[in-house]
């Protein structure tokens, strides 16, 4: 393949002799209204190639990343540049797609400009699309890939709602066109692949990193480990985050050991108090405030204080039963998944993430030597309008989740009396639209622990029941293949079959909000009651709730 790649950035002066050149500009509508603040598609054509662009590339006003293309007819292939940056262009070259494309030929014509066009109609993705070109003139083109070789494409209308039609013909003298070299053409999916990674930011947090269970486990330079393995944490800078941005959590995770299933979260340490959960995990559980809900164990570390707030909660998930490390079990018809992949929106935690640097950290519960890998990402994704507004104020009120379960934190079996959770704060100001960003999941692996048996959640706000669910997924059994190590019972169910408290066994359990309205300053008390199980021998029932209030 030749290494000169022509692409349309700006107009030069040479004139392609015995060429007549055109230009073509488009507009978009949908439902028959103009589409609003577009950007109008423009193509230069003449007999031996096709150009696309935008008005916006032509007058140095796109904003990046943004493509362009040429069509080379002597070969009917399509030249591809996405500008990246200011600083990185990549190219790929499809010499098949066009040639490929067909048609049904339709009898209806009408005039679109004064030219004569003919109809032809395809399905693409269950979409119909009607395209109107013509022939009078010596070109080809169309405001996209398709229908580059029926003639000049001069209308596409797709589904009926949503049309592409050209406003202008015109002959022109000079062809804009410039040519680049490029040492090497990305292959189509290379190309794909770059292109869609540079619409967003990635910051990457942690990547093939072993969580476990082993005294063998130490901290480096990036990555700090503690309670034997079981926590791992690191120091993350993150950008300032444009007003409506979309942000998500990526997680991955394997066995790389460990056959069962895990409660496993992703969280920030907030460390704006005198106290921070980074104390405890440096010094000791010791290091944390007390929670006494009168049942005669210590809680550490899971409630806010005048002087500390827990652990913010971005994502808690649930590692299937050896996902990778177990494939090796052969089942008629199961085919196992590789990794399980979770992925969630947390943008309404921005404010505790946008310009800062943050420590962020997963545990997943387990006493294995080998234990889980897993890799975490935060994306940022610009909005081009700001579709839901943002809480300007994220406060950590509770997070009973034991992240320090192995160096000693104590289960969250304080629901075991009536007063369960009692958490007072303080407003400084008055709190908009506020909302409990509330997460839960019950525990108990055995037959009549809370694992498996739907139990009420209610929250008090100000000794008034604002809120109540039963917490509960019946949908485990989807997510077997994530499973191959979950035991089979003689019913013929396996073990990640079950329905339990809010989780499953390979998924991410989804936060609910609960709208408190607007809260006056001053202090205020939350309160969760669970009729927690009692306790059958050495076998206990716990829950794992967090609680973030939001507002504005």
């Amino acid at each position: 393949m030749k290494k000169i790649i022509i692409i349309l950035i700006c107009l030069l002066t040479n004139t392609l002799f015995g060429q007549l050149n055109y230009k073509i500009t488009y507009i978009k509508s949908s439902n028959g209204k103009l589409v609003e603040n577009q950007d109008p598609i423009i193509i230069f054509s003449n007999a031996l190639k096709t150009t696309l662009t935008t008005q916006s590339v032509l007058e140095n006003k796109a904003v990046y990343p943004f493509e362009f293309s040429s069509i080379d007819r002597k070969n009917n292939a399509v030249i591809q540049m996405a500008k990246l940056n200011k600083n990185k262009s990549i190219v790929t070259i499809d010499s098949i797609s066009v040639g490929k494309q067909t048609f049904e030929l339709l009898p209806e014509s009408k005039k679109i400009l004064g030219y004569t066009c003919k109809k032809a109609k395809t399905i693409i993705n269950s979409n119909t699309i009607e395209i109107w070109y013509t022939t009078e003139l010596s070109i080809k083109g169309a405001p996209s890939i398709l229908g580059q070789n029926l003639g000049l494409v001069l209308e596409t209308n797709r589904n009926g709602n949503f049309m592409v039609t050209a406003t202008t013909v015109e002959k022109i003298k000079q062809f804009p066109i410039e040519e680049i070299k490029a040492e090497k053409a990305l292959d189509l999916l290379t190309y794909k692949d770059e292109l869609w990674k540079s619409r967003f930011t990635t910051i990457p947090v942690f990547k093939e990193e072993v969580i476990n269970f082993s005294d063998t486990s130490k901290s480096n330079d990036s990555i700090l480990r503690f309670a034997n393995g079981t926590v791992i944490l690191r120091k993350i800078s993150i950008p300032a985050i444009v007003k409506g941005s979309q942000i998500f959590i990526d997680v991955t995770e394997q066995s790389n050991g460990d056959a069962y299933d895990r409660t496993g979260s992703v969280f920030l340490i907030p460390m704006q108090q005198k106290i921070s959960f980074l104390d405890g995990l440096q010094n000791g559980v010791k290091a944390l405030p007390i929670y006494d809900n009168g049942n005669g164990k210590n809680y550490q570390g899971i409630a806010a204080t005048e002087n500390y707030s827990p652990l913010l909660e971005l994502m808690r998930f649930f590692t299937p039963f050896g996902i990778k490390q177990y494939n090796t079990i052969t089942l008629k018809d199961k085919i196992w998944e590789d990794r399980v992949n979770y992925r969630q929106d947390i943008s309404e935690l921005t404010a505790s993430l946008s310009g800062q640097e943050v420590y962020i950290g997963t545990f997943i519960g387990n006493y294995d030597k080998g234990g889980h890998r897993v890799t975490v990402n935060l994306t940022i994704h610009p909005e081009e309008e700001v579709v839901i507004a943002k809480p300007s104020k994220v406060i950590p009120l509770f997070n009973t989740t034991n992240i320090m379960e192995m160096a000693g934190q104590e289960y969250g079996t304080l629901f075991n009396s009536d007063k369960g959770l009692v958490v007072t704060f303080t407003l400084n100001k008055d709190l908009k639209n506020a909302r409990l960003r509330y997460i839960t999941s019950g525990h108990g692996g055995w037959e009549n622990g809370d694992e498996f048996l739907p139990k009420r959640n209610s929250i008090y706000l100000d000794e008034k029941e604002v809120f109540h669910f039963t917490p509960w997924r019946e949908d485990c059994g989807s997510y077997r293949l994530y499973n191959p190590a979950s035991g089979n019972f003689p019913n013929g169910l396996s073990s990640s079959d079950y329905s339990r408290s809010n989780w499953c066994p390979g998924t991410a359990t989804n936060p609910i909000y609960i709208e408190l309205g607007d809260l006056k300053s001053g202090t205020h008390i939350i309160q969760v009651k669970i009729p927690q199980g009692a306790n059958e021998g050495t076998s206990f029932s716990s829950w794992n709730v967090s609680g973030v209030l939001l507002g504005e």
